[in-house]
């Protein structure tokens, strides 16, 4: 981990593996990603390794240009710096700094410091990468096209601290596909942006509601929410940076019209000023402009801050709004929580009300038009028994009326979870007791809706997970109980299976059992993957996804991808897919248009 500004905030990640194998990253905030990782891996950046096993060990050497750093600065030099060890086969953790448990390498504010490195020549980051395009496209219904087309990405370093990204005609061939989603609740589903423009610096831009929700979430840009179908990129440019203590993210994207979807443009501004470590104030503000005469324009605003005392502490609020044409009223969320968390005991107590025409179009909202008290509990102990790394005892309270004080959603749970020295663990919820008021019918299967009412049922889990120093390792979830007036069985199961150094491959199964009080009440849902990734050499890889959906369409989609990274930043893709590459995050299971892509895209990254 480097701090190379050395303003206790922020950092750059590098990580390698006893094979070669790199991965990079950002910590923004001393926070990690969304997916509890330890940093954000949007960031990409270009540098180099090589490692070696040998008998008493394995060592590794990077190389990393202070280019990549966007490092300018020629003067003696101060920088922030730590060291992580993850040594798999024992599910240990080293850290040279930082090393409290509820800290990790994300506590840039504990790292040491690196002094003596002087006369730095400029290191000025100036990158650019055309990218040439060749497919063959079709969608259901649809005529078969065979563009060619191409575009350009730039990074370009203002200062030390400032970094311009530039995109034109902007081409997400190479991304990975979402993984088939199937929802269960008449909410919104949550889904990672994995968009490398969007990816890189994203926490900068971070604006947390609470839970999962988002005042500003960049999959509502360039990807139908309903369909999941791509809607073309005109261009986009991005500004990130710090100056001094203020952290600042600016963009703006314009997409063209597609199908269903118009032209529109998305402009966004977020602002953080640095308070201490771990703390800041900050502003957001997005503007969405439309070429639906009957949703022309969306704006989001609102002020959040987190303050953290005594290292274990933390307070989050916020105040944010929403404006569109018309001007409802009720277009506000506020929110504050006070949490606590330690080596062994977790806590936190939040409010949060969120009006029924807040509607951030260019952002993630789970519900609207809720008051919500929410409190969670977690007690952590490591006692001495052979085998036991901790065990935990968690409980939480969730009461959220609409803002007319009538029951809408309502859920206490307790759980018992147990984690093992080879990293085995279970997690098994003893009761989740759910009061759930329906307003609008919700699909869940074909022709199968849940109607409208107040159900009230409870559900339990059992959930394991094998040892992870083993080349085959597993994990099975059942959770069973009430569901909506009848009865659910949630099984999953999931498979890995690593033979050699450069081949894995993993299986899942989701088997969903419905019993309910309906026309059509006993019937099966299943989805299943395959996963194949195989490695010639690291520079050289092949990675394959075939899914399977019940659920809508009965169909079984496919994804194969080689990739080629012939130099640094530097690739060929040769790509096939059928089905689809990003899934809907709108509730009520919509169905998908499948297509069938195959794909050839070269891209080429130079320092003019």
């Amino acid at each position: 981990m480097i701090d190379s500004n050395h303003d206790r905030r922020g950092a750059y990640v590098f990580e390698v593996n006893p094979l070669g194998t790199q991965a990079d990253g950002l910590i923004v905030e001393e926070q990690g990603s969304s997916s509890d990782t330890d940093f954000d891996r949007g960031w990409d950046g270009v540098w180099m390794s090589d490692a070696r096993v040998t008998a008493d060990g394995w060592t590794a050497t990077i190389e990393i240009p202070f280019t990549t750093l966007n490092f300018t600065n020629s003067t003696e030099v101060l920088w922030g710096v730590n060291f992580k060890r993850f040594i798999r086969r024992k599910n240990e953790e080293d850290l040279w700094r930082a090393y409290r448990r509820t800290f990790g390498i994300t506590k840039v504010s504990e790292a040491g410091e690196l002094t003596g490195i002087k006369d730095i020549g400029s290191g000025r980051l100036f990158i650019v990468k055309p990218y040439g395009l060749a497919r063959y496209d079709k969608q259901t219904g649809q005529d078969p096209e065979f563009p060619l087309t191409g575009g350009v990405d730039v990074k370009y370093g203002l200062s030390s601290n400032l970094l311009l990204n530039l995109t034109g005609n902007t081409d997400f061939a190479d991304t990975e596909v979402d993984l088939e989603p199937f929802n269960l609740t008449p909410f919104k589903v949550f889904i990672p942006e994995k968009r490398q423009f969007f990816l890189e610096n994203a926490g900068v831009f971070n604006f947390a509601l609470g839970d999962q929700d988002q005042l500003f979430f960049s999959r509502q840009i360039g990807i139908d929410p309903v369909t999941g179908n791509q809607v073309p990129i005109n261009g986009g440019a991005k500004l990130t940076g710090t100056l001094g203590r203020l952290e600042l993210g600016v963009m703006d994207v314009d997409t063209r019209s597609s199908g269903p979807n118009p032209f529109g443009n998305f402009a966004v501004v977020r602002l953080k000023e640095s308070l201490w470590p771990g703390s800041y104030i900050g502003v957001m503000g997005i503007d969405k402009r439309s070429g639906n005469v009957f949703d022309s324009f969306n704006q989001s605003g609102g002020i959040d801050t987190r303050l953290v005392f005594f290292k274990d502490w933390s307070v989050d609020a916020h105040m944010a709004g929403t404006q569109s044409p018309g001007d409802p009223s009720g277009g506000s969320d506020l929110g504050a929580s006070l949490s606590y968390r330690s080596n062994w005991l977790d806590g936190v107590v939040e409010r949060r009300k969120t009006g029924p025409n807040f509607n951030p179009e260019v952002g993630f909202v789970e519900r609207t038009n809720s008051n919500e008290t929410y409190g969670d509990m977690t007690f952590k102990a490591r006692p001495a028994i052979r085998g036991i790394r901790e065990l935990q005892f968690e409980g939480f309270i969730l009461h959220a009326p609409d803002t007319q004080g009538e029951v809408s959603t309502q859920e206490w749970q307790g759980t018992f979870r147990a984690a093992f020295h080879n990293g085995a663990y279970t997690d098994n919820d003893i009761a989740d007791v759910f009061t759930q008021r329906i307003t609008t019918p919700f699909h869940i299967y074909k022709s199968v809706f849940i109607p409208n009412g107040l159900y009230h049922f409870a559900r339990h889990q059992l959930t394991y997970g094998s040892g992870q120093d083993r080349r085959f390792t597993y994990n099975f979830f059942e959770r069973f109980g009430g569901y909506y007036g009848g009865t659910l069985n949630e099984f999953r199961v999931r498979a890995n299976y690593r033979p050699t150094v450069k081949f894995s491959i993993s299986a899942s199964l989701t088997w969903d059992r419905f019993r309910l009080p309906l026309p059509s009440r006993n019937f099966s849902v299943a989805l299943a993957s395959l996963q194949a990734n195989y490695s010639f050499t690291r520079f050289l890889s092949f990675t394959s996804l075939i899914q399977m959906d019940t659920s809508d369409t009965e169909s079984t989609s496919a994804n194969l991808r080689l990739r080629y990274n012939f130099r640094p930043d530097s690739d060929l893709y040769i790509i096939y897919n059928i089905g689809t590459q990003f899934a809907s995050i709108a509730p009520a299971n919509p169905p998908q248009v499948r297509e069938t892509r195959f794909a050839v895209k070269y891209t080429y990254s130079f320092v003019p």
